[in-house]
């Protein structure tokens, strides 16, 4: 007999089968939306490293599907990887790499000249299981995301990207201190609380006057310290301010059939 994974007992991985998403990841937005609002009266959004595109489901489902015929023509979603994924409707697949300057002109020409509201990324490198090297390659990967979200943001816009909790976390919330007014480390109860990953939330883009677009992650190798300071007014080692996700489903719980169909029916009535 098979043995059953952790992820068939998990609360999310069910009621992502049951609601249609494409992976249990979708809940993850789903909360940061509903405690930061993240998604209201947006037209122009993208998914960088989307597939297989849970988190460009959500933004099709509050930005396009509510619409009228006519309105649905206005809004533009976007959704970026080197790997393709399933069609969506409402949102366009752009297969290209998110670390050149051409992809983030592709993203502005196909927003007609205009900017993103939001971008958001789900993307994570393939874990090796050497916690060090992994959260090494996830932090230069939300490095490139925030890169890119200097070219392709509108002023006022937000950023959401995964990130895991470790030493190097205050180096992205560095860098986004830079660009964004309000920032901060959110944690939504469909991560599991014995998983290291969390979502760098960024509020009220606005670009530093005098600031050249460039290449975060080289930009950081020339002078890692004195430059934070410079720009934010932090020292290298900060205090990243965390907020957490409740809900009435934990992802670290063992759920029974019975049990989820009557809080379904408590729910309903």
């Amino acid at each position: 007999m098979g043995k059953t994974s952790k992820d068939k007992r998990d609360i999310f991985y069910r009621l992502a089968k049951e609601q249609g998403w494409r992976a249990r990841s979708a809940f993850k937005l789903l909360q940061a939306d509903e405690t930061f609002h993240l998604l209201d009266g947006l037209h122009r959004a993208v998914d960088l490293c989307a597939a297989p595109g849970s988190w460009s489901q959500v933004l099709a489902k509050h930005m396009y599907e509510p619409l009228s015929e006519e309105d649905k023509k206005k809004v533009k979603i976007i959704a970026v990887d080197m790997q393709g994924m399933a069609p969506i409707e409402g949102v366009t697949q752009m297969r290209e790499d998110i670390s050149k300057e051409s992809t983030a002109e592709a993203i502005i020409n196909f927003f007609e000249g205009e900017k993103a509201q939001i971008v958001v990324c789900d993307g994570a490198p393939d874990s090796t299981g050497m916690h060090d090297f992994d959260s090494y390659v996830q932090i230069e990967l939300v490095i490139t995301a925030i890169s890119i979200a200097t070219y392709i943001l509108e002023e006022g816009g937000s950023f959401v990207s995964k990130i895991y909790r470790c030493d190097k976390t205050s180096k992205a919330y560095t860098q986004m201190k830079r660009f964004f007014k309000d920032v901060c480390v959110f944690k939504p109860s469909a991560s599991r609380n014995s998983s290291i990953e969390a979502f760098v939330i960024g509020r009220q883009f606005c670009l530093p006057e005098g600031h050249k677009l460039c290449n975060l992650t080289l930009e950081w190798q020339n002078d890692p310290s004195t430059w934070i300071e410079e720009f934010t007014g932090y020292p290298p080692a900060v205090t990243v301010p965390f907020v957490g996700y409740k809900g009435e489903w934990d992802s670290d719980r063992t759920y029974g059939m019975t049990i989820m169909c009557t809080m379904r029916l408590c729910r309903n009535h």
